[in-house]
């Protein structure tokens, strides 16, 4: 069957072992000096481990896989003691995967182990924030001035990096602003606190593919447009750290360097 499953470059890992701990599952291994995926049972494809790569070695791809095996799974979590049999509940139930997570008990109560409790709170998922699901409180406010227009900044297109053209002309001396694809959403004031005279790229580090083409592009776009500066903005959750990685690899690729300056939005919408 076709499904998601992390891939690992072993060119770019460097054996570091922070993936590991974030997989509870048991699905990845230091081997030989590398992160290795031992089975594609134990991998849920949900990508834990991704944010938790300071490489970017580690990404999801759609292949031809066996079935994610709950049980051969839980096998591995018992093992590993109860501290690890929560990480593991906890990211089933975050992710929102019922149907693991009720066979996941259903394991424990057949052998007469304790069901840890999963408290309920905003950003719980340690393993993977990025994805874990919690509601914003937000107090209504009286608007003054009702159906008013928000005037745009944008002054290109487009901004998706795959779509964009290296050698467009509104890139020359250009003051850039990289941004993940969820801050405009999270950030009200984006256009004028950080579109406002920049051109614009936009990408997720996580889910995009083609990365390595990413790269590229961006070192070409370094390297022969004279850039002025490099504002980046993204998200608080570990993947989008991400950005800074690419950016940093493709101003080593191109062979120049710039000051970068990084910008972190948190969940609720304010500037960290």
């Amino acid at each position: 069957m076709k499904r998601q499953i992390i891939e690992i470059d072993e060119d770019k890992c460097n054996g570091c072992e922070l993936c590991i701990p974030n997989c509870p599952e048991g699905a990845l291994q230091i081997i030989d000096g590398k992160a290795r995926l031992i089975s594609d049972l134990f991998c849920d494809g949900l990508g834990a481990c991704i944010g938790e790569c300071p490489e970017g070695a580690i990404t999801t791809v759609e292949r031809e896989a066996e079935p994610y095996d709950e049980a051969k799974v839980m096998e591995n979590i018992i093992r590993a003691g109860p501290n690890t049999i929560k990480a593991h509940l906890k990211h089933l139930k975050d992710h929102d995967q019922k149907e693991y997570f009720d066979q996941a008990v259903a394991i424990l109560e057949k052998k007469e182990l304790p069901i840890p409790q999963i408290e309920e709170e905003a950003f719980a998922c340690t393993t993977c924030p990025g994805v874990a699901a919690h509601s914003i409180d937000r107090e209504e406010e009286p608007v003054a001035i009702s159906n008013v227009e928000m005037k745009s900044e944008l002054r290109q297109w487009p901004v998706q990096l795959h779509l964009m053209n290296p050698n467009a002309p509104y890139l020359k001396n250009a003051d850039l602003l990289i941004a993940a694809d969820c801050v405009p959403f999270a950030f009200a004031n984006f256009h004028q606190r950080f579109v406002k005279g920049k051109i614009v790229i936009n990408f997720c580090p996580k889910l995009d593919s083609g990365i390595d083409v990413y790269i590229e592009k961006l070192a070409e776009i370094f390297k022969n447009q004279d850039i002025k500066s490099i504002t980046i903005v993204k998200m608080e959750v570990p993947c989008c750290g991400g950005i800074e990685r690419i950016v940093q690899a493709a101003m080593e690729k191109a062979g120049k360097f710039s000051m970068v300056q990084t910008n972190t939005i948190s969940i609720s919408g304010k500037i960290i």
